[in-house]
Order: structure tokens, then sequence, then C-alpha cells
């Protein structure tokens, strides 16, 4: 019989207390287990190559063709049209397509030779330090359902995300702190908080979303007038009503978390503020993040908070940056959307590599699929932009023990399907699993009847990914 390695079991009253929104709530979902937070760190299975993983998260759905994986036979074939059958990618692939050639010039950069479009003008300094993967495949191309796929290895939601199962397998260093932490765009992804949900695990296990704009985390800061002493008297005389109440109720595990949330929101308001406080890095730290240029600001805020976080202990940061849905007009929306992220992203990896810290963080780029090299022409010749594709895509990976300077996998010519080391994303999520030293066939979760686990039913780890 299979075996849990990390099993916790959460009453119905501990699940329903992790649907708040405040920060007295995120600290109750840290800790809503008898005995302690159920986030202290653990041990994983195997000796890990990372410690720590950022994953960025480019909602819609980016073009590898465009992107990272040139296809020059698309320009020998531009604006053909042709009608295709067969199995559809989506209700807007049927009719007369038309081939579609990419409106961006690539180089080989570094010495290794990747390709890259020129509009990564940045990162084109940094393809020595990662390993770009062209042989993913997913199963879906309606976003909702193929962004629950990615997140959570299950295309109808309601599963653990794979932060929740990476902290449910290691736990968090810093008990101050969520050990997973979103941050989104101001509109959440299609398919809404699920992409981040704990799921069937123990509700401390949820990702914690920093808000945008406004107050990151709702009560944050104590009410006005409110001072740390007292807010401690407060505690103290609270911890001391209720530990007299808990003396005639034994065995209220629920009533000893709350006590213990009280504890952790009160932690969080003293280490949070100064986490998110990025004025306190130099200027030319925040220059090089495009903290200040009104295109790269957004994302460059959450590549510099991404650092700080995981140098701060939390264990697995999710950032977004979208929407690559890039029907019509490709060059204008890829093209800005690649400037948007271009120089934030470079600079989060030479920050990490600078601080010693890329060598044992996992940084992983992706969408939650790839686009066909083919489209119909809705609004004109010039118009043209790409469908949606579940059989190719290009995600890459830097540091966390991944093989840098490479390029894995490939795709046909015109770049429809992956055609070399081609693997479905559960054996994606089973490598990244083992980069952090968990095994998926061992972290597992008993719930309705069965030990489940992030692959569904099992996976391989991508050999030819590891460094």
């Amino acid at each position: 019989m299979k075996t849990a390695s990390n099993e916790f079991h959460p009453n119905r009253r501990e699940v329903l207390y992790g649907l708040g929104a405040g920060l007295g709530s995120v600290a109750l979902t840290s800790l809503l287990r008898a005995g302690g937070s159920g986030l202290q760190t653990r041990r994983g299975h195997h000796p890990p190559r990372a410690k720590r993983c950022i994953f960025l998260m480019m909602e819609g759905g980016p073009s590898h063709i465009d992107t990272f994986d040139p296809k020059p036979e698309l320009a020998k074939r531009h604006l053909q049209a042709f009608t295709r059958s067969g199995e559809q990618e989506s209700a807007m692939s049927s009719g007369k397509r038309y081939f579609v050639q990419s409106p961006f010039e690539f180089i080989k950069a570094g010495q290794s030779g990747a390709d890259i479009c020129t509009e990564w003008v940045h990162l084109k300094e940094m393809v020595d330090d990662i390993c770009f993967y062209r042989g993913a495949q997913v199963e879906s191309v309606n976003h909702p359902t193929a962004c629950y796929h990615l997140n959570t290895g299950n295309r109808f939601g309601g599963d653990p995300a794979v932060g929740s199962w990476v902290t449910y397998g290691l736990g968090s260093p810093n008990q101050n702190l969520p050990g997973f932490v979103v941050l989104p765009r101001t509109s959440y992804p299609q398919g809404g908080a699920a992409n981040w949900s704990n799921g069937y695990l123990p509700a401390h296990f949820q990702g914690t979303p920093l808000r945008p704009e406004g107050s990151p985390i709702l009560d944050l800061n104590p009410p006005p007038g409110v001072t740390r002493e007292r807010q401690r008297a407060n505690l103290d005389l609270l911890a001391q009503l209720n530990g007299k109440h808990l003396e005639t109720r034994g065995g209220r595990s629920e009533l000893e978390a709350r006590m213990a949330s009280y504890e952790l929101a009160y932690r969080m308001q003293s280490e949070v503020p100064g986490i998110l406080d990025i004025d306190g890095e130099s200027e030319a730290t925040r220059e090089s993040y495009g903290i200040g240029d009104a295109k790269t600001d957004s994302f460059g805020r959450k590549c510099l908070l991404a650092r700080r976080l995981v140098e701060s202990g939390v264990r697995f940061v999710q950032a977004y940056a979208g929407n690559w849905d890039s029907h019509d007009y490709i060059e204008r929306a890829h093209g800005s959307l690649i400037r948007s992220v271009d120089k934030p992203i470079a600079a989060l990896l030479k920050d990490l590599k600078a601080r010693g810290m890329l060598d044992d963080t996992l940084v992983v780029w992706c969408g939650e699929f790839g686009r066909t090299p083919d489209n119909g022409l809705r609004g004109g010749a010039q118009s043209y932009g790409r469908d949606h594709n579940a059989k190719a895509m290009t995600m890459w990976f830097a540091g966390g023990g991944t093989r840098a300077g490479h390029t894995i996998g490939a795709t046909d010519d015109l770049g429809a399907e992956a055609v070399a080391c081609v693997h479905h994303i559960r054996d994606v999520h089973v490598t990244l699993l083992h980069l952090l030293g968990l095994d998926d066939n061992r972290l597992t979760y008993y719930h309705a009847g069965r030990f489940k686990q992030l692959s569904q039913f099992g996976g391989q780890v991508i050999e030819d990914l590891l460094g």
C-alpha cells in the first residue's frame, strides 16, 4: 500500500476557516493544525538541487514561434491559405486559415547560441544561464482549464496548486511569512484564485495573493491609534482568557490554532511591511528592474519583490504577467508584452546570480500553452496573430540544478507540434518537484478514498533538463 510521507488530517471546520481574505485569516490558514503551523521545515525525499522556486507565469499563452523557437519555413509560406481538416485546436481554428511568419527577427545569443527574438534586449545577455525546453505539451486550449492544468495538474480545478504541494512537502523556512505567495495582476487569471488553491490539502498550504494595488494584505497595519505595545498587551490578555477557557475544554485544537493565528498575524505585521518596502533597495537596483519606467514598473516590482520574498524564506513565489492571448496584431501585442517583462526578468536572474542564490533557486518561465503557426485574418492582412496550441510550447528554466546554456527538445518545421524530447506537463511537474528534493510518487495525500499526487497518476523526471 502506498504511504503518505507528509500526511495531515484537517477537519471540515479547519478547511472552512481558510476561506477568509484579511491578514487574520491569512495567518489562520497558516496555523490550522493542532500542535503547530504545519509549515515547519521538513526534509525532502532526496537531496535537493533547489531550495526555493520563482514561477513566472505568462498568462494567455505566449507564442513560442515569436519568442524562442524561430521557424524560417513560415516565412516561405506566409499568408498561404489552406483549410484545416481533422481535429481542431479551438472554435476559432475552423474554416480558411493562413500561415503566419513571425514579425520579429531572431539571433543566436550567448556562447550557447540560443535562439531568441531580438525584442528580448536584456534577456539575451542571460541565455547561458537558461535551459530552453521546446518539448512540452498540454491537453487543453481553453484558458481556464489550461491554467488549472498548468498550475494544479487538473484541468477542472479544485486540486492543490504546485506551490501548495511544495510547501506541503517541505514546509517554509520563515514561520513569520506564508510559504506560498502569489503576485497577480489587478485582474486575476482565468479561473481566478483556484489557480493557487490548497485544494484538498489543509488550508494553510493555499497561496497568499498580495494585491497589486492598495494594501498588499488587508488589515496588514494596526488600526489608527493602536500602538505595538497596546496590541501586544491586548494579545497577552486575550491569550490569558483563551487559556482559561481552553483548560475546561481539552482537545479543542481549533481554539489552540486560533490563538496561534493571532500571534502569527502580530509577527507578520512586523516583518511583511519591511519586505514589501522596496524603497530600501538602491537606486541602481530599482532601475535595473525597470522600476520607475511606466512600461516595466509593474512587473519589475513583482520580480524585485519575488527576490526579496525568497531571500526572506518564502518557499514558492508565483508572479503573473499578461495578457499574451494575441489572436490579432501579434507584432504590436507580443512586442509590447516582451518589452514589459524583458528587463525585469533579466534583472531578476542577474540579481539572484550576484547574490549567490541562482544555484539553489529554480526560476520557471511559461504560459498555459503555445500558439499555432497559422491564424484567420479577421482584420485584414496586417492584423494577423495566432490561435491556441496545446501540442507545442516553449518554457524555460534557470538555476536550481537545471541544464544551463542548452536548448532541449524541438518542434516541427512549422512549430505546430513538439517532435523531440516530448513530455506531457505532468512530467514537467514531476521534474520541478524532483529539483526541489521531492518525489511525486511519495508526496501524496489521502483524499476521497485514495492517495492523490500532483501528477494525478504518476509521471517521469525529464532527465535532459537536469544539469
